[in-house]
């Protein structure tokens, strides 16, 4: 990830309900969620979250899927999990434990945190 993507990404989870909406779909896992059960989880109104999940999607956050006749979306954990490489690279770099797990390949979304959420 450059630092335009970087900026990007942050920009799309800087206001609250795209934050919240991303959460909701890492929480949600690859079968992801369709507009209308996001619009009803986030308490806003479907035309809201759709301008919400359009940025998202514009981010590089967020990836869709036809279904049937619904959208479903999904987080990009490529771009999640880059995002994260991106900060680790300067500020975390020289920390051992850190970049131990970062070499063990579960700096961010290890066994142990899907564990946890169960």
């Amino acid at each position: 990830m450059n630092e335009r993507q970087a900026l990007a990404a942050f920009g799309g989870l800087s206001q609250e309900t795209r934050l919240r909406i991303v959460r909701m779909l890492v929480i949600a896992g690859q079968s992801g969620m369709s507009a209308g059960a996001i619009a009803e989880k986030a308490e806003v109104s479907p035309s809201n979250v759709s301008f919400h999940l359009k940025e998202l999607e514009r981010a590089g956050l967020v990836a869709q899927q036809r279904e049937s006749r619904s959208i479903i979306y999904s987080a990009n954990y490529d771009a999640l999990g880059g995002l994260i490489r991106f900060l680790m690279e300067d500020c975390c770099a020289d920390h051992p434990l850190i970049r131990a797990r970062e070499a063990a390949g579960d700096a961010c979304c290890g066994p142990e945190l899907e564990e946890k959420r169960q």
